[in-house]
């Protein structure tokens, strides 16, 4: 019987992936404990940037954490980029694309990229842009790592920088059709 809890929730743009400030920046910004109130030792299995969005698995369960950030499991992302991509730059963004970790070049592991549709998604709290600074358009990412600001780094990388970034799926976690800042507990 598994005595921890687990919970996914879709994390708003401009939340901090932790629960309570560590008291410097706590004016400015929005913690996921805002948004529930969640049991005690409750962690987030990786991370969001604050500037992201979508599926985040929460748990109380260190050994579960460690195993959904391991490369087993796929994250896939819907991301919106500044420009109409072309065929190249999937490829490359599928096959690996050299970025930036910690000052060192890094290659990214392969993984996979498609054109998708608008999926839709509610508008932001602060608004991407409009179409008045030229087309956009939105892909599917799907990758097994997840380095620090990896995907944002990989569509810059091919000349498509990041407008909007929702993870959609962690292994066969969905974000299904969660609101902005919804929560709910699942099972393991």
């Amino acid at each position: 019987m598994d005595s921890h809890r687990h919970f996914k929730i879709h994390k708003p743009w401009g939340y901090l992936s932790q629960f309570i400030s560590n008291g410097v920046l706590k004016q400015k910004h929005h913690y996921l404990g805002e948004l529930h109130d969640f049991p005690e030792g409750i962690m987030a299995i990786g991370r969001l940037d604050l500037q992201s969005e979508g599926l985040l698995l929460l748990t109380t369960d260190g050994q579960f954490s460690h195993e959904i950030t391991s490369r087993k499991y796929e994250k896939e992302y819907y991301v919106q980029v500044d420009g109409e991509i072309d065929d190249q730059a999937l490829k490359l963004l599928a096959e690996g694309v050299s970025i930036s970790i910690e000052g060192q070049n890094y290659m990214t592991l392969p993984g996979k990229a498609k054109r998708i549709p608008d999926p839709g998604f509610a508008p932001r709290i602060k608004k991407v842009r409009d179409d008045r600074h030229g087309p956009s358009s939105w892909i599917s990412i799907t990758i097994n790592e997840g380095k620090f600001r990896q995907v944002r780094k990989m569509t810059a990388a091919v000349g498509y920088p990041t407008l909007r970034l929702v993870r959609v799926r962690i292994g066969d976690y969905q974000l299904g059709e969660m609101q902005s800042g919804a929560v709910e507990e699942i099972e393991k």
